[in-house]
């Protein structure tokens, strides 16, 4: 196989959840660039409908779908309307999520608060799985791509729920290997420090200078970094893994204790 072909992604339908901006946005942007047909659901339809727009400017077939990923009847009318108007799935990289990581004292969360954060970022996760995966076994190919993150396995005070629920999907990406095998793979991308909206809001300058003190490549990721992960893992070249975890976090530990 020449070695663009463990790229292409032509002929092929991705949906990506929280689609419309940040790490989201650049895998859709790239998995489009290489070839495939892209289903974006995200909270904010207006935003996914722009990112819509971009995908199409590349060449590409795209949808916006609004989808509240805690919402059961949301999943299914994203998949169902990505199968209807891009006629089928073939990779589903389960980005959207959130919690209160960082914030999480367990004398002043409640149980509703951990619930949310393995709603959020589990439970949203296995079920787009489940609706997913008979379409890609149908169609002889399959990639599932959750974004977990680099909380699954630091150590730090105020995230419980949020690193438990990331530890989770590690965890349960391989074991989901085994069940959707050999036609459909699952595997993780966890980011480490990644300069989203969500983090340029509370960076300082010494608080990048914490980040980096231990980070080989000295510099804060972008999405785009995560992206390349991402279609690694979409793509024809990662055929023969499954069931993996890979830290996209510039070698090292961007925690600030």
């Amino acid at each position: 196989m020449e070695w663009n072909a463990l790229f292409d992604l032509k002929g092929k339908v991705a949906i990506v959840t929280g689609g419309a901006r940040g790490i989201g946005k650049a895998a859709a942007l790239l998995l489009a660039k290489a070839g495939a047909d892209i289903a974006i659901g995200d909270l904010d339809a207006e935003e996914a409908g722009r990112t819509a727009e971009e995908v199409r400017k590349l060449g590409r077939r795209a949808v916006a779908v609004p989808c509240n990923v805690l919402r059961d009847e949301d999943l299914v009318q994203l998949v169902g309307t990505t199968v209807k108007e891009l006629g089928g799935v073939h990779v589903l990289v389960n980005n959207a999520g959130g919690g209160g990581g960082g914030r999480e004292d367990p004398a002043t969360i409640s149980v509703e608060d951990i619930r949310r954060d393995f709603g959020l970022n589990v439970f949203s996760g296995w079920r787009l799985c489940q609706l997913c995966a008979p379409h890609m076994k149908q169609a002889g190919y399959g990639s599932i791509v959750f974004i977990t993150s680099m909380a699954s396995i630091n150590h730090s005070p105020g995230m419980s729920g949020y690193g438990g629920s990331k530890a989770a999907v590690n965890h349960m990406a391989a074991n989901l290997a085994h069940d959707l095998g050999p036609e459909v793979r699952v595997n993780c991308v966890g980011p480490g420090a990644t300069r989203t909206a969500a983090l340029e809001s509370v960076l300082t300058p010494e608080i990048e200078r914490r980040m980096l003190a231990r980070t080989p490549i000295r510099r804060l990721g972008t999405p785009e970094d995560i992206a390349g992960a991402v279609l690694y893992f979409a793509a024809p070249i990662s055929a023969w893994v499954s069931g993996q975890t890979l830290f996209v976090n510039g070698g090292g530990v961007q925690t600030l204790d």
